[in-house]
């Protein structure tokens, strides 16, 4: 077994600081070569969306940060130090940013594989938290990277053994990350097809009458739904704290990683079964918002002061969720935001102009009987996943350590 750091490991590291040659905001365009940010990492892979370009001339112009397949990105500034993502084909020949460090091992002595496992394990992500510096801009210089400790096998064959059993957990957990979003999406589906389309069982037999179907009710979101519930907790008891950071932009669950316990309460509260709909640009734009399935009943937990609290008053709770999510409620919301560029907030007189439709009391309790199985399933399986993946970074460090025989 080698015990090393990073900068004796046999591993090259590059980075993206291109000094005056930095391409300046006028310089980015519509398509070229690829010019990767910290933004454009997302649960280990690079994505697409939101992805820069520069052109082939300028390209040739930085001698820094050109990718090659298989290397690994490190996110070294702001708030998602410590992210990494491995280069796949798509992306070779790439650039990246000065927030963005790669590593590249040899593949002779360390594995490139094994390289990527060690970065994504939460073991070398508190380690980066560790030999960073600064709070509101946290940074980990490369000379710091350099001394961040790594352990590996000296055979190449026994660093895929590990990857081959901690990947069986990871391929566990993508299974029911794959599961959730497909639940997600046919409780999304069912919504759209009932309160959108007004195609509930049924409704071949009844007449549309001022927008709604007869025997419904429209009412603006303000009195559907409780807004900013008052919810009180005794003074200096720990509670779950839930930063903006933990919130998905796509789906019902959250990174509980990042949650915090605290005695200092923020005055934002919430329960179990309430929905957090982020209020600030550009969290509110990328989708951040969550249903509240990781209490228990009657626990209470605080969040951050950028959250709007949704409760169901006419309507459940999962359906508030599930309203949260239409695109044409979080338009609503955004066109009322007011304040400083880049700290835009929400107004709460936009939940008086947003008009829902109320069913009878037997459509939703129909509804709500089909899609609580599947928010039920989801909590379900975002339990197991955070089990897979305790279990995984507590056996990693062993493997890595030679502690366990592979």
């Amino acid at each position: 077994m080698v015990n090393t750091v990073i900068g004796e490991a046999p591993v090259s590291i590059g980075d993206g600081n291109y000094s005056s040659k930095y391409p300046k905001r006028t310089d980015f365009l519509e398509a070229g070569v690829p010019f990767i940010s910290a933004n454009n990492l997302d649960n280990g892979v690079v994505i697409s969306e939101g992805m820069r370009f520069i052109s082939e001339q300028q390209h040739s112009t930085l001698k820094k940060g050109h990718l090659e397949k298989n290397d690994v990105l490190v996110v070294t500034r702001g708030n998602g130090i410590g992210n990494v993502a491995r280069v796949d084909e798509k992306w070779q020949g790439a650039n990246i940013n000065a927030q963005l460090v790669l590593l590249r091992a040899d593949d002779i002595k360390i594995s490139k594989k094994y390289l990527f496992l060690y970065t994504r394990s939460k073991y070398f992500f508190d380690l980066v938290k560790l030999f960073s510096s600064g709070t509101a801009q946290p940074q980990l210089p490369i000379g710091a990277l350099k001394k961040i400790p790594v352990s590996y096998p000296e055979n190449i064959d026994d660093q895929l053994k590990i990857v081959r059993i901690v990947s069986a957990y990871d391929d566990l957990i993508e299974n029911n990350k794959r599961r959730i979003e497909l639940l997600e999406d046919s409780a999304r589906q069912l919504y759209k097809e009932w309160f959108m389309r007004f195609r509930f069982p049924g409704h071949e037999h009844v007449k549309i009458i001022d927008g709604v179907p007869e025997g419904w009710e429209s009412c603006p979101a303000s009195d559907a739904l409780h807004i900013n519930p008052r919810v009180s907790v005794e003074k200096g008891k720990e509670i779950v704290c839930v930063p903006m950071a933990s919130l998905s932009e796509s789906q019902m669950t959250v990174d509980k990683s990042a949650f915090e316990q605290r005695t200092n309460h923020t005055s934002v509260k919430f329960m179990r079964g309430d929905t957090l709909f982020a209020r600030i640009t550009p969290c509110l734009e990328n989708g951040k918002t969550a249903f509240v399935y990781f209490l228990e009943e009657g626990e209470i937990a605080c969040g951050s002061t950028e959250f709007v609290v949704l409760r169901g008053k006419k309507v459940s709770n999962q359906f508030t969720y599930l309203l949260a999510r239409e695109e044409s409620f979080r338009g609503n919301a955004i066109k009322s935001m007011i304040g400083s560029s880049g700290r835009q907030r929400v107004q709460p007189s936009c939940f008086d102009k947003y008009i829902v439709p109320i069913a009878p009391d037997y459509i939703q309790e129909q509804f709500d009987s089909m899609v609580s199985s599947a928010f039920e399933q989801i909590a379900v399986l975002a339990k197991q996943n955070e089990q897979l993946a305790r279990a995984r970074d507590l056996l990693l460090p062993k493997l890595m350590g030679g502690e366990i025989a592979v």
